[in-house]
């Protein structure tokens, strides 16, 4: 569901410091909102302040949302903290794996690019996706 931004009220948050939103504007340009911003039915805003500061950055006029129908406000604190402690970074290695498959994805070697080429030009000839 989308949301005007400008309906969304911020209330006191946990965390006062949202840091550098470079690289989260740059994803939200790329690939768009992945995670809806959280709020409840009256447009408070519950998990998703970095998200929603660098959509207002970017000039956006709506966000998506999930609506959280949570009206007890320890409830929503717990959800806030919950949102921002329960995240695992990806480690080196798994970081490293990941960019190693995306640069064979994007620059694939000989064989791959035959195949590719292959396989789109039987579902031009056959019709089949």
């Amino acid at each position: 569901m989308q949301v005007r931004i400008d309906s969304i009220t911020l209330r006191k948050r946990v965390r006062h410091d949202l840091g550098d939103l470079s690289s989260l504007k740059e994803s939200l340009r790329q690939h768009g909102l992945l995670n809806p911003v959280a709020i409840t039915p009256d447009n408070v805003l519950i998990a998703g302040h970095r998200r929603l500061e660098a959509a207002k950055e970017l000039g956006w006029n709506t966000i998506s949302v999930r609506i959280v129908d949570q009206s007890d406000e320890s409830a929503q604190l717990e959800m806030e903290i919950e949102e921002n402690t329960q995240r695992k970074n990806l480690s080196t290695d798994e970081l490293a794996e990941a960019y190693l498959r995306l640069d064979k994805l994007k620059n694939p070697g000989f064989f791959r690019r035959i195949w590719l080429a292959l396989l789109a030009f039987l579902k031009r000839l056959f019709g089949r996706t």
